[in-house]
């Protein structure tokens, strides 16, 4: 087996499996359909294509700090005073005054995302998508255009690439916290384990999300159920890194 890591992390992130009208939700970890739409984004494979063999890896998430949940309320057109009615344009053409929406969010999130591969072909694959998150195609974001990454997606040296191991096994031996961010004294750092969410066999986990693309997934917008289950695990602390100090 073979799995890619990929870094998740940002001001804002949304990951909508339910958005509907004027609602556009978020859960509380990446759902698959939006990390195979930003590994499109690295590839440059347009909406119209098919995302078959993506579809095929499967996901894990390790969540090193959970997001707080925001809401973001907003509004589109409007009427003039003269009673002019502007910017949202209707079905039939004509401007149909305003337009509001409750838009969710995860502030302060960060995941570590693992993608599997059980044979030779899905192994090429992700080392094919791993060479294209290092030079990413078209800008990647983390379920919507408004949430830019703020660390790479991909993360250096190799280090996401690894070869012969389990997916649980792999995200269980990353260290936390992520390369960059500051190590909290021991006295402080959370006391419980980390929440995992991984990928099951369809029936297989307790929980069922609707967020597996199939064919064309992001031009027909047909997504398949698949199960998930959650488990709590510790992993290693990342050791601090030696100071550097200039000679007299």
């Amino acid at each position: 087996m073979t799995v890619l890591l990929l870094r998740l992390c940002g001001p804002i992130q949304a990951w909508g499996t339910q958005s509907r009208f004027t609602v556009r939700d978020t859960g509380l970890e990446p759902s698959k359909s939006g990390v195979i739409g930003l590994i499109c984004a690295a590839l440059g494979r347009p909406r119209s294509e098919r995302v078959d063999d993506l579809a095929a890896l499967r996901m894990g998430v390790r969540v090193d700090r959970e997001g707080i949940m925001k809401r973001d309320y907003q509004t589109a057109g409007g009427t003039h005073r003269k009673g002019e009615k502007y910017g949202v344009i209707t079905a039939d053409g004509k401007p149909g005054g305003t337009v509001t929406s409750n838009r969710y969010y995860l502030a302060d999130a960060d995941f570590l995302v693992g993608l599997e591969a059980r044979d030779a072909e899905g192994a090429a694959l992700l080392r094919e998508i791993n060479a294209h998150l290092c030079k990413p195609r078209w800008q990647l974001y983390l379920g919507r255009k408004a949430c830019p990454p703020s660390v790479p997606v991909y993360l250096p040296n190799d280090d996401g690439l690894v070869e012969d191991s389990g997916l649980l096994d792999v995200l269980k031996a990353y260290p936390w916290p992520r390369p960059g961010a500051s190590i909290p004294p021991e006295h402080n750092r959370p006391q419980r384990l980390l929440r995992f969410v991984l990928e099951t066999d369809y029936g297989g986990g307790p929980e069922t999300r609707y967020d597996q693309p199939e064919g064309a997934a992001f031009s027909t917008r047909h997504f398949l159920p698949r199960s998930v289950k959650t488990v709590f695990d510790k992993v290693p602390v990342r050791k601090e890194e030696p100071s550097c100090t200039s000679p007299d």
